[in-house]
């Protein structure tokens, strides 16, 4: 096909990637925690790790695992916040030769359960403050063994000590629990799991770029949640395009290994996993956030030390601007802020670039593509509004609801095909029946346009379009504009029920201004939106439903109505 877009490629960014140049994402890890070993690879409450740590430690939990006598194919489930455990485990697990189950920590019994059968995940690895959603659920899933963390089991001995009693007793983070225990379930400490796998050697399985790395599970926030199938070949692709693409902001840097990336999204999510492991490919180091949540704490960590990556989604972007500390902060070394994740509002972007210097660059990506897809370029100066260019080695399609392909300038479905794309849904033949189509591009739900330049606008995702009188009306776009009415800190759209035009437009609004009054925002939809567009409704609400990565819930608001 015609890859107009690379027209638009900054200078030096390659069209495509060779993922042949490893054998397997286990090679591209281990390679990075050998050149690296005396480098730092993490800090997290002060405390650092460094590469050789995260290989001794991952060898140690991935020999431990195989001592268990798992299915070759064996899937082991992560229950982690952001903290050294995670990427430990991460890595022992592949290592070991197994498939990476990656879990909310916040999921319900439900959820989890859900999650654990479907998967049939056998192990799991989780921390103690989530145990007792473990506990209701264990007896009705395939796990049988489980590997018990707690905050400070590498936080040194004794400050981990220290920060495990306080979790524990003073701050009463960790709700009592009974995990029921059979003849062939067993419950093992974290630490009692690295000890003994100290004295056992790590055997190299027989791992492909087809092998299965992740199953990672979509945010069903409109129905179960399905394992999209990432093979070591599809992470091994995101991390190298990823590679390609920032580089170029990178360069005033130097040495890429002295990049500084904060993880505050948390590390199960499929954005921050895979900019995690471009971290690793670079062989540079990421500030573990555990509770982003606490952006007094956060701003504190950010004011320590230099840092070059700040990718977040927008609620989390505007939280910081909204915190009186965040203005203090020195952003000199701040080269890429990466939104994703959730459409990115002009006034939030407009407002982080006034305050860091550095302008937001959106992407766009899902699980099923390791989050991958497009982007603008790095070296933008201002926020475009816009998704951005194909990565090097993707393709985008604009396509109708037969799978023909549009021309440029007409709206349909985007649809990607690349390297980094999922094999499909796991054990879900029907779904991957209809997730692609016959010239083998994936069908994303979002409605877009391509420009001659090959930028690409989300309108907005098929299920949430709201019809006035026959009008297709986009929540996104209405967001986007009453997020810059003065006042205005986050709003959502949603459509509810109207006899006279079939839905009528209900604009859910937080504001920072006391002031603020329906009629204002009345007003200034009335002079920036058309007359269908304009919301029927507003109200006002102190803030809004969202998931554990700061996507707003439509679906929530619409069933409160």
């Amino acid at each position: 096909m015609n890859r107009h877009w690379l027209n638009s490629y900054p200078e030096g960014v390659a069209h495509n990637i060779d993922t042949g140049q490893f054998s397997s994402l286990n090679q591209l890890l281990e390679d990075s925690f050998k050149k690296n070993a005396s480098k730092p690879f993490s800090v997290c409450m002060d405390v650092w790790m460094s590469y050789g740590e995260l290989d001794q430690l991952s060898a140690q939990l991935g020999a431990w695992l195989q001592s268990l006598g798992l299915e070759k194919d064996a899937r082991v489930a992560i229950m982690l916040p952001n903290i050294p455990q995670f990427a430990v485990t991460m890595a022992a697990i592949l290592r070991a030769g197994y498939t990476c189950v990656n879990v909310n920590p916040l999921y319900t019994a439900r959820e989890l359960e859900h999650q654990l059968k479907d998967s049939g995940a056998t192990a799991i690895v989780i921390l103690e403050n989530f145990a007792g959603t473990l506990a209701e659920v264990i007896e009705r899933t395939p796990v049988k063994h489980v590997v018990m963390a707690s905050m400070g089991d590498l936080l040194g001995f004794w400050y981990g000590k220290w920060l495990t009693f306080a979790v524990r007793h003073l701050a009463k983070m960790v709700p009592a629990y009974k995990l029921p225990l059979a003849d062939d379930r067993v419950v093992t400490p974290f630490v009692k799991a690295l000890g003994d796998g100290e004295t056992m050697l790590l055997k190299a399985p027989h791992c492909t770029l087809d092998s299965v790395a992740f199953l990672q599970y979509t945010g069903g926030t409109t129905g179960l949640s399905k394992g999209a199938v990432l093979t070591h070949r599809n992470i091994v692709a995101a991390v190298l395009q990823g590679e390609q693409w920032f580089t170029p902001a990178l360069k005033r840097i130097g040495d890429v290994s002295n990049i500084n990336n904060i993880a505050a999204l948390p590390l199960y999510h499929i954005f921050a996993l895979t900019l995690s492991l471009l971290t690793i490919r670079w062989g540079a180091h990421i500030t573990l956030i555990p509770n982003p949540r606490d952006f007094g704490k956060f701003v504190e960590v950010l004011k320590k030390r230099p840092f070059h990556m700040m990718p977040g989604v927008n609620t989390l972007f505007n939280a910081l601007l909204q915190h009186p500390q965040f203005k203090s902060v020195d952003f000199s070394s701040l080269c890429v802020s990466q939104a994703g994740g959730m459409a990115a509002s002009e006034g939030t972007a407009r407002h982080w670039q006034e305050v860091t210097g550095c302008a937001m660059v959106e992407g766009w990506g899902m699980s099923e593509t390791c989050a991958i897809g497009t982007n603008n370029p790095v070296t933008n100066k201002e926020f475009t509004g816009t998704i951005g260019l194909p990565l090097p080695g993707i393709d985008i399609a604009i396509k109708d609801d037969d799978g023909k392909s549009l021309d440029i300038g007409e709206s349909g479905e985007i649809c990607i095909r690349g390297p980094q794309v999922m094999t499909g849904y796991y054990k879900q033949p029907q779904e991957n029946e209809t997730a692609f189509t016959a010239d083998g591009f994936m069908r994303t739900g979002d409605i877009g346009i391509m420009d001659d330049k090959g930028y690409t606008k989300i309108i907005d995702r098929k299920k949430d379009m709201i019809i006035v009188s026959g009008f297709n009306v986009f929540p996104n776009e209405l967001e986007n504009v009453i997020s810059m009415c003065p006042g205005v800190v986050e709003c959502a759209a949603i459509g509810v029920a109207d006899k006279s035009q079939g839905e009528a437009i209900k604009v859910f609004v937080v504001k920072n201004d006391p002031t603020l009054t329906e009629d204002d925002v009345g007003s200034y939809c009335k002079q920036h939106l058309t007359g269908y567009k304009r919301p029927k409704y507003i109200e006002f609400r102190d803030d809004l439903p969202k998931t554990n990565v700061g996507k707003i819930l439509r679906r929530e608001l619409r069933s409160a109505v």
